[in-house]
């Protein structure tokens, strides 16, 4: 399975020397994506200032009002990266759905992808504990809230899954279903959490097949 979980630098397509030569300016999409991605990693320094539009611009070297062009306001870029997090993290939920029958498989893939998806973006990962955006925009906050609760929403709903599969599961009723999916989401919150306090040097992936095994267990 291919997983597209950061922005990268080949996201820009920059094939063709000659062409990218002779072309000043990017392709129409090229510096909206520049501009998040350079934002990304702008806020993978959890002791960092609140990044502004100006040392945004400077570390693109443009203006700001060429910021402006793209996005109407700083809330759209951050709005732009909620929206990559989102698509990725959904698209990815729909693979490993396709790809496993099991209920408890789903979950425990879900589960690793979120952390893999993390310990890949840690500037992303600010974002969607929501410190990135204690200054920014309220509705930031709603959006990143909105996001999470979907992903608590396909826990849960692998966890059913489970329940028609046999075993102990079988035996939850649906309101403990729905304690343990909101367990599964606070061990993840706690994973990233952990990881940005220390500087992004403890991976949420240490020791996940361990503590995973231990969360899913009958």
């Amino acid at each position: 399975m291919i997983m597209r979980e950061s922005l990268e630098p080949s996201d820009i397509d920059t094939s063709g020397a000659d062409a990218s030569k002779a072309r000043k300016r990017p392709r129409p999409g090229e510096r909206r994506l520049q501009i998040l991605q350079v934002l990304a990693e702008m806020l993978q320094n959890p002791k960092a200032e609140r990044v502004t539009t100006a040392a945004l611009a400077a570390k693109i070297q443009v203006s700001e009002a060429a910021l402006y062009r793209h996005f109407a306001s700083k809330a759209q870029m951050f709005e732009g990266l909620i929206s990559f997090i989102e698509q990725t993290v959904f698209g990815l939920i729909n693979q490993i759905n396709q790809k496993e029958e099991s209920g408890l498989a789903q979950a425990r893939g879900i589960m690793q992808m979120l952390l893999f998806f993390a310990e890949k973006n840690p500037g992303m990962t600010r974002v969607l504990l929501g410190d990135a955006l204690l200054q920014e925009d309220d509705r930031l906050q709603e959006r990143i809230t909105q996001v999470l609760d979907r992903v608590e929403a396909s826990l849960k709903q692998a966890l059913r899954i489970a329940q028609t599969q046999g075993g102990l599961w079988a035996q939850l009723g649906q309101e403990e279903v729905s304690i343990r999916a909101a367990m599964l989401m606070s061990f993840t919150l706690g994973r990233w959490h952990r990881f940005a306090r220390s500087g992004f040097k403890k991976l949420p992936t240490e020791a996940s097949d361990i503590s995973l095994r231990i969360l899913l267990s009958e």
